[in-house]
């Protein structure tokens, strides 16, 4: 219930009851793109300035290293679990989307932890970046082999493969991406100066921010909420149970490395999460085969606001109460 008090989602209920009004109420993209950069800037900042001030530890090191564990296991599951009710390159594309991660879930994750003084390490926004690409590239990887497949079965229907050095490339400069850490890196080298100085600009801002991209993405929700209309009932089930596996996964992995539970939890929400922006736009020109109404309905219309309104209370309370 605690959750349900925040402004910041309870922008986002809001913004969920106003597409479901059909309200002429709506965000301008330009602005929407740039409450996101100006998001994952602050993250990165905030991020960079604790780093500079704690150094790379062992510590940092695991939940670095889990953190890519997960991003490769989870797209690796989810294909071939997938592949036994949906076609193959629709199952890619899904595996793809909740193998990647939602850079809000997460910065709302964080904003929850500290407003209930729950400790993190600063290094997981560098893990969030670390689970961007992972998932991509094993979907081009599978679609490939499929096409050659398909090739091999019928020659006359060969087609190309999507270079996957043109993936990896749109992968690893993506702006968002590279914004993300290269605030972080500015974040390193200023260190307490500027945190400072930037102080007015990524911490005093940084809520309302947040509450206004949130209404944005409520909006976004409930109107994306049709695309789920017809499909089968055992995607649907994957955008309900597959986060919270995927965060089982993870808790399984912080107890076998020894992590702690506020890096714990937020390696839970991050494999719990499924993106929605960085993802389905690789994906509409890597895999056209799928269909963009599955991966791309399902991650915004269905997993984003069950992990924005009920997900990140119960990672949290289950890490602080298992890994503490």
């Amino acid at each position: 219930m605690q959750n349900f008090l925040d402004p910041a989602i309870l922008f986002f209920v809001f913004g969920v009851f106003a597409g479901f009004a059909r309200s002429n109420l709506e965000i301008p993209q330009a602005i929407s793109r740039f409450l996101s950069l100006y998001l994952l800037m602050a993250l990165g900042l905030k991020g960079g300035f604790a780093l500079n001030k704690s150094g790379l530890t062992p510590e940092v090191a695991v939940s670095l290293g889990t953190a890519i564990l997960l991003a490769v296991v989870i797209p690796l599951i989810g294909y071939n679990l997938l592949r036994r009710v949906l076609g193959g390159f629709d199952a890619a594309a899904i595996a793809a989307t909740y193998g990647s991660v939602s850079a809000v879930t997460f910065i709302t994750a964080t904003q929850y932890m500290e407003h209930n003084g729950h400790p993190f390490g600063a290094h997981m926004a560098a893990a969030m970046a670390l689970m961007e690409s992972p998932a991509i590239i094993m979907a081009v990887i599978f679609a490939n082999m499929l096409r050659r497949e398909r090739a091999a079965a019928e020659p006359s229907s060969a087609e190309n493969t999507t270079p996957l050095g043109k993936i990896l490339h749109e992968s690893f400069t993506d702006g968002a991406q590279l914004l993300l850490l290269g605030a972080m890196l500015v974040g390193i080298i200023t260190g307490e100066a500027g945190k400072t100085v930037m102080a007015p600009f990524s911490v005093d801002l940084f809520k309302g921010m947040l509450s206004f991209f949130l209404l944005d993405m409520g909006l976004m929700a409930a109107r994306n909420m049709h695309e789920l209309r017809g499909k089968s009932p055992w995607i649907v089930a994957y955008g309900l149970l597959g986060p919270v596996t995927h965060a089982s996964l993870a808790l399984g992995l912080c107890l076998l490395f020894g992590i702690g539970p506020g890096d714990g939890a937020l390696l839970m929400v991050l494999a719990a999460s499924a993106s929605y922006i960085a993802v389905p736009a690789v994906l509409r020109f890597a895999i056209p085969e799928a269909n963009p109404s599955l991966y791309f309905g399902l991650s915004l219309g269905l997993t984003f606001p069950i992990n924005i309104l009920f997900g990140i209370p119960v990672y949290v309370a289950v890490a602080q109460a298992v890994l503490a």
